[in-house]
Formats: C-alpha cells, structure tokens, sequence
C-alpha cells in the first residue's frame, strides 16, 4: 500500500500501547479465561463455594482439589461438547435470522475518518423478546424442567468453552480479513486508530479493523461489532439467569426474594441497553476501538458468566432478604439506575439534537475542532457521571448474597420436607437421600466470588475512564485542559 494510500484508512497519528502492550495483551487474553473456569468450578453445587479445601491450604491436593470441583473424568477434553457447541452455535444463527427477518430501525453512525457514515438496524430488542417469550411458553409447559434451562445448568462449563471457541475464531477472522482494507473502499472500511501496531499478538487482542462487517447469504450484512456488543450475550446473560431461577425453584421448591431481585435488576439493565440500543453509536466501543479478542470475549463469555455469578450462588445457597433486605436493596439499585440513565439520556440528546427542550438549557464549551462539550448538568457534575451510576448498581447485584458462603454435605440422614431450613442457616434437598447446605466456616469466603463484579467493575471503570480521557486529550488539546479546569473531577466530585 502506498503512503497516500494508507493516509486515508490509517488514523494521522500512531497510539500508545494500551493495558501494557504486548505481555499484557497476552496476560489477558489467557488470563481472563481461566478466571471464568475457575469462577464455575470453585464454587459449585458438588462441595460448596468455595470448595471447602481451600479453607485449609496446607492440606489442599491436586487430587483433592478435582474431587471437590467437580473436575471432569475425561480431563480437560471434559470442557467441551460438539453437541453444546451446535446449540450455542444455532443459538447466534437464530439471533442473525431474526435480526434481518425483524423490523428495525435504520439510523447512521457517526462520521468515519473518511467522512463516511456506516448503516445500522437496531431491532435487539424485539429480537430478545421474541426468544423470551419461546422461552416462556416452554416454561408454562414444562416448569423449572423446562428443557431450555436444565440444559443450561447441566452444561455450564461447556458452554463457557463454546462462546469462548467462538469469541476466538471471530477474533482470528476479523484479524486476517483486517489486512485486505484498501483506501476508498466501498464499503467504508476503516482500521482502527489503536490496532495496527504491526505486534501480531497486540493487535488480534485490541482490534485492527474499526468495524468489520460481513454479507452472509439471505440474512444479509452484519457488523460484527455492533451485533456482538447487545445480542447473543446480552441476552445470555438473561437467560443464565433464568436458568439458575429455575434451578433453585426445581431444588427447594421456592423462589428466594434475593435471586428475584438479581434476575430483575439485571433483566432490566439489559432491556434498557437493547430499548435504547441507538446510543451504542456514540460509544467508544463503536466510534474508536477495533474489534479483536478484547472485546469479542468481553460481550460473548466474560459480560454474561462472569457478571451472572451471584444469581448461579443463590441458585445452590438461597437468601432471603426480608421487607427490609428488599427495601435497602432496591434503594441503591434505584439510585445508582437514576445516574446512570439519567446521564446517558442527557448525553445523548445532546449529541443527536442540541435544540431538544429537555437539554437545550444546558451550558457547553465549544472546541477548535469543531465539537462541543458539556459543562453543566449531569457533565458538569463530573467528566463520567454515568460511570458512578453504573457502579452503584453493580453494588445491588451482589449485596443480596449477603455474607456469602457455603458448604455442601451429602448424605445426612435428616428427615425434613423438600426445601426446609436447616436451624434457620441452611437448606435440604435431594429425593430420599438428603443434601444439606450450610454456611458453616465457608461463611464469608464466598464473598470472594459474589463480590468480584463489584471490584472489577471499579477497576474496569476507571481503566475506561483512564482510555477515554487519552482518546478526548488526542481529539482536543488544548481544549481539554480548558474542559477539565471546568469539569474538574473525573467520576465523583471530591474523590476521583
């Protein structure tokens, strides 16, 4: 390609490495793995969560170890299924079906370097509530047996492994199909500005090509990116959920008030992405990242079995919250949803029509470059009010857990009725042979695993908040340092 040539598909400046280069894309990308693998087999339903021999390390062995996670017999080959992996796979075949069959709305992304403007069609939503209601109907037929959600608890871990084979085979694709973007193509392809570092390892992890796209047959173009981003994990994420619902009704013959608020909570902020599925365009996923492993991972195996563990916990240990569990729960899910929408729909409206009367009193700083930034409302406040808000809300997914923790004794010769409690702490189930779940030295442990999204989402806020202050210094300069000395605090005035 020649030097004019690659001035209009490549960005006018070159961009740091991110999340430490090379090593540590490969850190993550290996990495990030083993955590979802660990997360299903340290805590489980076979011995407790966690698995009661690491509460003593100096006994801990290999052997023991397989014993209590529920290690399969066959090895590592165990983790897979051809037959999970054709379900997960006709599952992203019907979500395209239904993407092109659906009606949508057809809206125009922003302006490309080029000048151009991609085509979207947004119909998630429609699209989810029509796999949902299949999934209700099969509920009303079959109950908590349903075969949808037995299916989805009996094969877990193989079904991590068919999205992450998935996650992996779009990342390589993408990767090699991202070197035969020319200049001035018609189909409006672009690199992105931070994936053609030339480092093989770096660049198949961050993306190269800005958004890939692909015409399949009688469905039609897709972008990669954008149906990845809300559709098949998403809507995973939901249906995870559902699964491990059914799973405590069909042990203990009851619905705890803590797995209802989860499921709730975590249903609605999904919907509300795919109803407002539009403001993706003005996201940095869409506008400036590449689609690689990061993000591919990201939407299809980390958002929906990572971000889905404190319902799977409540689905073996059930916790009932109580008027005033509920109460308090519900406050910090609704202060933390206020911010955030709140935020976001400001944003939003701002950018697609300044004039809109909800925001047109809004103060704002032109910028050199043509662009305008909000210095009031909930942008003045601070530079990522919606960061907080989100925040916040993870809080309410994993407070209904409590203290968590359990173990699980197979066996006991206790004589009690499906789902009775055990001294007011734990829980029976099983047929004639009794399965107890306790707290007993677990208690607390398990916070390990039903708190984790909390953590990582603090950590992955402020890493977003780190990147898109470097993407805004590189966008306006000088104008930047004037933004920040109006808006000075980065997420919450007085802290950060």
């Amino acid at each position: 390609m020649s030097k004019s040539a690659r001035k209009s598909v490549l960005p006018a400046k070159p961009h740091a490495y991110e999340f430490q280069g090379p090593p540590g894309a490969l850190v993550l990308s290996l990495g990030l793995p083993i955590v979802c693998y660990v997360a299903a087999f340290v805590c489980n339903d076979i011995s407790g969560c966690p698995i009661p021999s690491t509460l003593h390390p100096r006994s801990l062995t290999l052997a023991k170890i397989k014993e209590e996670a529920g290690w399969p017999q066959n090895g590592i080959w165990g983790l897979a299924s051809l037959r999970v992996s054709g379900i997960v796979l006709a599952y992203y075949l019907l979500s395209l079906v239904l993407q092109a069959a659906l009606p949508g709305v057809v809206q125009q992304g922003v302006k490309l370097r080029s000048g151009a403007r991609l085509e979207y069609k947004f119909n998630a939503f429609s699209s989810a509530i029509t796999i949902l209601c299949g999934a209700a109907i099969g509920t009303y037929l079959h109950g908590a047996d349903f075969a949808l959600w037995t299916f989805i608890w009996d094969n877990y871990t193989q079904l991590i492994t068919a999205n992450l084979g998935i996650a992996v085979a779009l990342s390589c694709f993408v990767y090699y199909r991202s070197f035969s973007v020319k200049a001035g193509n018609r189909h409006k392809r672009e690199l992105a500005a931070g994936g053609h570092s030339g480092n093989l390892i770096y660049d198949w992890f961050i993306g190269r090509e800005l958004n890939p796209r692909i015409t399949i047959p009688i469905i039609g173009t897709i972008d990669i990116k954008a149906f990845c981003e809300l559709r098949p994990g998403m809507l995973g994420y939901v249906l995870l959920d559902l699964a491990f619902v059914a799973h405590q009704y069909k042990l203990y013959g009851f619905v705890s008030d803590s797995i209802l608020l989860i499921t709730i909570f975590q249903t609605v902020y999904v919907f509300d992405a795919l109803w407002m599925e539009p403001a993706i365009l003005s996201t940095m996923d869409i506008t400036t990242d590449g689609f690689g492993f990061m993000l591919a991972f990201g939407d299809l195996v980390w958002l929906p079995f990572i971000y889905s563990l404190q319902a799977r916990y409540l689905a073996v240990y059930p916790v009932h919250l109580g008027i005033s569990g509920v109460a308090g729960v519900l406050g910090v899910q609704a202060l933390g949803y206020w911010i955030f929408r709140s935020a976001n729909n400001e944003k939003n409206r701002f950018r697609t029509n300044p004039k809109d009367p909800r925001i047109a009193h809004l103060q704002y700083m032109k910028t050199s470059s043509g662009g305008t930034l909000l210095t009031s409302g909930w942008w003045g406040f601070s530079r990522h009010p919606n960061y907080l808000g989100d925040w916040i809300m993870a809080w309410s997914y994993s407070l209904p857990t409590g203290i968590a923790g359990y173990l699980v004794k197979h066996g006991s010769p206790v004589v009690m009725s499906h789902g009775d409690m055990i001294d007011g702490e734990g829980f029976v189930s099983g047929g004639s042979v009794k399965q107890q779940v306790v707290q007993g030295e677990a208690r607390g442990w398990g916070m390990l695993i039903t708190y984790f999204y909390v953590l990582y989402f603090a950590v992955l806020l402020i890493h977003r908040e780190m990147r898109d202050e470097e993407a805004c210094k590189r966008k306006y300069g000088e104008d930047w340092e004037k933004y920040k000395e109006k808006v000075r605090w980065r997420i919450l005035p007085g802290i950060y």
